[in-house]
């Protein structure tokens, strides 16, 4: 057991409210177990007790620790929490272990939240993590595909709308809720930004656009 993941699960389970955690379960249709700690002071728990360690490769390794030995879904959202830290943020080196945590994780609450890296990791290194978000626009896993669409949220002016359409485009015809969810989610943000070329692009799409993408990309436009 690494040091810091060890600090880690004291704390959780230090910070624990079992009462609440059945519903946690529930809400999450979780397999596995909750602690019964709130999902901000999870995270905070991990950032607070991370605080001053800069080395990268200590953070990724107490982060797959908690990970890969999680017994209750907090540890994995304090897993979460690590990779976000700024010695690891960005980084390219990352990205198998943010595929692994997709893929492994496997349910919206643990995919939304690695999504963020895959925007941090593209700002930093466009060329490399773009041919690798439009081959998982097309994987058979749809988290991995999930992940593609939404990992330009928050880009703003950043964002590269010919990579969001290529990762879009393979998924039109998904009857998945969490594929045509994310496919509203990622141009209902992008409209913030450019509002006219989320227009253009639900108005050329109209066909093949389920009704839940397109009420979500136009819920602030109408």
């Amino acid at each position: 057991m690494t040091a810091l993941a060890g600090s880690i699960r004291l704390a959780l389970r230090d910070a624990a409210d079992p009462s609440i955690a059945p519903g946690q379960q529930a809400y999450m249709k979780s397999s596995m177990p909750f602690l019964g700690v709130k999902v901000p002071v999870a995270r905070r728990l991990a950032r607070t007790l991370a605080r001053g360690n800069s080395d990268a490769d200590d953070l990724r390794a107490n982060a797959l620790e908690l990970w890969r030995e999680a017994t209750h879904r907090e540890e994995r959202y304090a897993a979460t929490e690590l990779m976000g830290l700024r010695p690891l943020r960005g980084r390219l080196e990352e990205m198998p272990v943010h595929e692994e945590m997709i893929r492994t994780g496997a349910w919206w609450d643990h995919v939304d939240e690695v999504s963020h890296r895959l925007a941090e990791t593209l700002d930093g290194h466009p060329d490399e993590v773009a041919p690798v978000l439009r081959a998982w626009s097309r994987d058979d896993d749809l988290w991995i595909r999930r992940a593609s669409i939404i990992s330009q949220l928050g880009r703003r002016g950043a964002t590269d709308t010919e990579l969001l359409v290529e990762v879009i485009a393979p998924n039109l015809g998904d009857d998945e809720f969490f594929i045509r969810k994310a496919i509203g989610w990622a141009l209902r943000d992008y409209a913030r930004t450019d509002p006219g070329w989320v227009l253009a692009f639900v108005a050329a799409h109209e066909a093949e656009l389920s009704g839940l993408s397109r009420r979500e990309a136009l819920k602030h436009l109408r």
